[in-house]
């Protein structure tokens, strides 16, 4: 997870301010709108990058005591490369996460930016303070940082959950009993609707994911903003 997330989270906010960018000047799209934009390509483009990563965390982090197929992350890259048919193997289920983190992340940058503008907007002094490079500019306290970016990652996370499952039952189809009916998205939605239906089948593990993704959506966004302070960015 730790291997995975440094090049996840770095080409996210990279490519955020650079989408971010495009969108408002060469295609004259602003207001809110260019954040949902820039941010389902930053979450696109992420996932693409690193996805061989993610691909063998999951893996990894499904086996059991006594059922270890992988000895560790170079030998998992190995079995899956000779086994599941060469790089293939290493992007199975891409289509969904892709499909998933576009509202995922799209959502996420959304929310967070336009809590912050209105906040920022409408009570400058109770939730902004001067940030530390640049006094003339209004950075969020730190607090209100963690709370708008929990917000963030809890809408945008119900939002995409369902694409999220696909994913995870695609990536883990290979040692799953019922491989063969998770072998493409459409079939994978509709064996998981047909088996479990909507809300057993694709919230299952919502409410402890939200244990996951509140704090560290928040401390991602902030641990964000605080660096761009300390780089002089703003």
């Amino acid at each position: 997870m730790m291997v995975r997330i440094f090049p996840y989270g770095a080409i996210q906010f990279m490519a955020f301010d650079h989408y971010r960018k495009f969108v408002k000047l060469k295609l004259g799209i602003s207001g809110h709108v260019h954040r949902l934009m820039a941010g389902s390509m930053a979450g696109m483009t992420a996932v693409i990058c690193t996805y061989p990563l993610d691909m063998v965390r999951a893996r990894l982090a499904f086996q059991v005591k006594g059922e270890h197929n992988y000895r560790g992350i170079i030998h998992a890259f190995q079995t899956i490369y000779t086994k599941e048919g060469g790089f293939r193997g290493f992007y199975r289920g891409l289509i969904p996460t892709v499909l998933g983190m576009a509202p995922y992340a799209g959502v996420s940058f959304f929310t967070f930016g336009t809590l912050k503008s209105v906040g920022l907007n409408h009570a400058p002094t109770l939730l902004g303070k001067p940030s530390m490079d640049n006094p003339d500019v209004l950075v969020l306290k730190t607090h209100v940082n963690l709370l708008c970016g929990g917000v963030a990652g809890a809408i945008a996370q119900t939002i995409s959950y369902p694409l999220d499952v696909t994913r995870r039952r695609m990536q883990l189809a290979a040692i799953l009993p019922d491989s063969d009916k998770c072998l493409t998205m459409v079939q994978t939605l509709k064996h998981v609707y047909n088996q479990y239906g909507i809300r057993r089948g694709f919230y299952r593990g919502l409410s402890l994911n939200y244990i996951r993704c509140i704090p560290s959506q928040a401390v991602a966004f902030t641990t964000y903003e605080l660096m761009k302070q300390l780089l002089h960015l703003n």
